[in-house]
């Protein structure tokens, strides 16, 4: 079965999460710096099936795109001219952030790694995948 593979794209950084092939787990990929993120998917999807690549889409708690979702939508646009064989699809990725920061620190021992921005930018990514597998669970 292919897998999952979640973006929470950032201007500077962009976590990345993978589903297993049973697409019941996320699990953190990998950050990079976001001017890398297409010739990291290139290599990648060249070595393992995806079925669909989750976007985080940036909005504002009042439901309002980000500032940043313009950059977000091109990227996106991107996606799919490049690999028009896979699924691209939007999640709402409101609070992930914090989300992952939480996690973070219940989890992470070290105070230095705790601060780590590119450490957060994954957890985004992670949480954006559970919260599409788990709206669209095939039963």
């Amino acid at each position: 079965m292919p897998r999952i593979l979640a973006i929470d794209y950032g201007l500077k950084r962009t976590g990345v999460a993978v589903s297993d092939p049973l697409q019941i787990i996320a699990s953190g990929l990998n950050t990079l710096p976001t001017n890398e993120v297409m010739e990291f998917l290139k290599q990648y999807l060249a070595s393992e099936e995806v079925e669909t690549i989750v976007v985080g889409q940036p909005l504002y708690p009042d439901g309002n795109p980000a500032q940043i979702a313009p950059q977000v939508r091109a990227f996106v646009k991107e996606l799919r001219k490049v690999f028009p064989h896979i699924s691209v699809a939007m999640q709402d990725e409101r609070y992930t952030s914090e989300e992952a920061k939480s996690v973070i620190r219940q989890v992470v021992a070290s105070p230095k790694k705790r601060r780590d921005k590119s450490l957060v930018d994954k957890v985004s990514a992670v949480i954006i995948l559970q919260q599409y597998m788990e709206r669209h669970r095939k039963s």
